[in-house]
């Protein structure tokens, strides 16, 4: 037994090494070895080894946190027709909020002080000024708001408890699929003046510059404007402006001077026009009289104000080939003009009595945009419908004004392509084509080329934009703004009516084309004919 027992431990330790040397072997070749292990395979190369006095490894920075702002209602913008918009909605209890491209708040009243106001009248002269226009108006025509400080004062009161920052750039505009076009915006990421990345979100995005600073980042598509009218291969908008200021004018005396005159002795001198107490037009016979320096300059006409104490202010001077989107030719507008309106100064004293002391009252900081891209809407305006005083169930405006196309490069002074009598503005003017959630404001409007000679007057789109407001707060909640109907507007109408004295509906005007015929019209849409050389031969 004892030997059997030797033999058995024998046996035992025998195996115990066999199976050490088949897990040794193991290890060797990497089998079994934990995901932690730090045994190299052979092929594996060895980790470096680290110096002792090494420093960790900094964190990667991370992306900052760009604050996001909810609200009902961005408007793009400070030009006074969009903050009608901004006024009404916010009255009607929505959250809105100005964003402007521009550093200086106003637009072209107030940072070009183009105060200057013309009112829109229907053949038979009566006032068609409404809204919150009127009280404007009325204070510019009465002689209470004439002067910039009381300008800033109206301004005011628009802006009140609406937030605006100034100074701010576009960096990403978030485009998604729409529900009733093919494309909405959600968001909205910008800088501020502070340098700061902020994002807002909106249920309804409107465009107010003078330059589409929003619209030109969508899907937009630009609509023939009046190079295509002349005949022109590039592209080129109606004139830019910039207001002459002066101050020590004797008003009193060249009123006294004008009355004192036959017509035709102010034929002789002055080319005729209308002078009273508080404003001059015409005079071209004064005008025509100065030689430009640059040929990219142009006097026409006055259209010149008192704006009490000696102070007069002139729309007459422009500047063409500007590109208002591109700042290095704006900037080189405003150099011509500082050079040249010395030159219109002292031409002015020599020939204008009363004039003789006057004197430069400084000069604005910013151009009169007149016009800039057209883009295509839910419906593009034409002059037939303005001529032929068409209404639409969908109005937000009765408009008026003559089809004042004013000059550019090829055709100084411009021309006019005839004066309507009064006629409606959809509201699907003023949604951007395919957009759900994108409105135009003001001069933004769409319109031909043509058509934009008479829709770019400030009581038109200004109407419109105070009426948009409105609907906006009425439908919040109920109903989106591109789902209105033909049956939904009798209400909205009568609301306007009743809470804001907005007359839109019940509104003739005189139609100057019946009797046309098709191909007429569509002449006269393109500009083949012009209604006041045309209508004449006509009869």
């Amino acid at each position: 037994m004892t030997g059997n027992r030797k033999k058995l431990t024998i046996g035992l330790a025998v195996l115990a090494l066999v199976a050490l040397a088949a897990v040794y072997s193991s290890m060797q070749l990497g089998f079994g070895r934990s995901p932690s292990s730090q045994t190299a395979s052979p092929s594996a190369s060895p980790e470096p080894t680290k110096p002792a006095d090494s420093k960790p490894e900094e964190p990667k920075p991370t992306e900052p946190v760009i604050p996001v702002e909810k609200v009902d209602v961005v408007v793009f913008g400070s030009e006074l027709e969009g903050l009608y918009l901004a006024r009404a909605a916010a009255d009607e209890g929505l959250k809105v909020k100005v964003l402007d491209t521009r550093e200086a708040f106003g637009g072209q009243v107030l940072q070009g002080e183009m105060l200057f106001l013309d009112e829109t009248r229907d053949a038979q002269g009566r006032l068609l000024v409404q809204g919150r226009a009127k009280e404007l108006f009325d204070g510019f025509r009465n002689g209470k708001i004439r002067k910039l400080p009381e300008f800033v004062s109206y301004f005011d009161k628009l802006k009140k408890d609406i937030p605006v920052e100034s100074g701010i750039k576009i960096d990403e505009v978030k485009q998604i699929a729409g529900k009733f076009g093919t494309d909405a915006v959600e968001s909205v990421t910008y800088t501020g003046k502070d340098g700061q990345k902020k994002r807002i979100t909106a249920s309804y995005w409107v465009e107010n510059t003078d330059y589409a600073a929003f619209a030109s980042k969508l899907k937009v598509k630009r609509l023939p404007g009046l190079e295509q009218f002349y005949g022109q291969q590039q592209i080129e908008y109606m004139s830019a402006g910039m207001m002459l200021k002066f101050k020590n004018v004797d008003w009193s005396k060249f009123l006294q001077s004008w009355n004192a005159m036959t017509p035709e002795e102010r034929r002789t001198k002055y080319g005729g026009g209308t002078v009273n107490e508080s404003f001059i037009i015409g005079l071209t016979g004064v005008t025509n009289k100065y030689k430009p320096t640059n040929e990219r300059v142009f006097l026409r006409g006055l259209n010149a104000v008192h704006q009490r104490d000696g102070e007069v202010l002139i729309n007459a001077f422009l500047i063409y080939t500007v590109d208002p989107a591109n700042e290095q030719s704006v900037k080189e507008a405003i150099e011509l003009s500082k050079k040249e309106i010395p030159l219109i100064l002292e031409h002015f004293k020599k020939n204008i009595v009363g004039w003789e002391r006057a004197e430069m009252n400084g000069i604005p900081n910013h151009l009169y945009i007149r016009e800039y891209n057209h883009y295509e809407t839910d419906y593009v305006l034409k002059p037939s419908d303005m001529l032929g005083a068409k209404m639409f169930w969908d109005n937000v405006s009765i408009g008026g004004y003559p089809l004042d196309l004013q000059g550019i490069s090829s055709n100084k002074w411009g021309i006019e392509m005839g004066r309507p009598d009064k006629y409606g503005m959809p509201l699907r003017s003023f949604l951007l084509k395919n957009y759900d959630n994108v409105l135009m404001a003001g001069k933004n409007v769409g319109s031909s080329a043509i058509a934009f000679g008479s829709a770019r007057i400030q009581p038109n789109t200004s109407l419109a934009a105070e009426s948009i407001g409105v609907i906006l707060g009425q439908i919040q909640g109920k109903k989106h703004l591109r789902e209105l109907a033909e049956g939904d507007m009798p209400a909205l109408h009568s609301y306007l009516a009743t809470k804001y004295n907005i007359k839109l509906t019940g509104v003739t005007g005189q139609n100057k084309i019946a009797g046309w015929t098709a191909d007429e019209i569509a002449k006269l849409d393109t500009g083949e004919i012009v209604y006041p050389q045309y209508v004449n031969k006509r009869k």
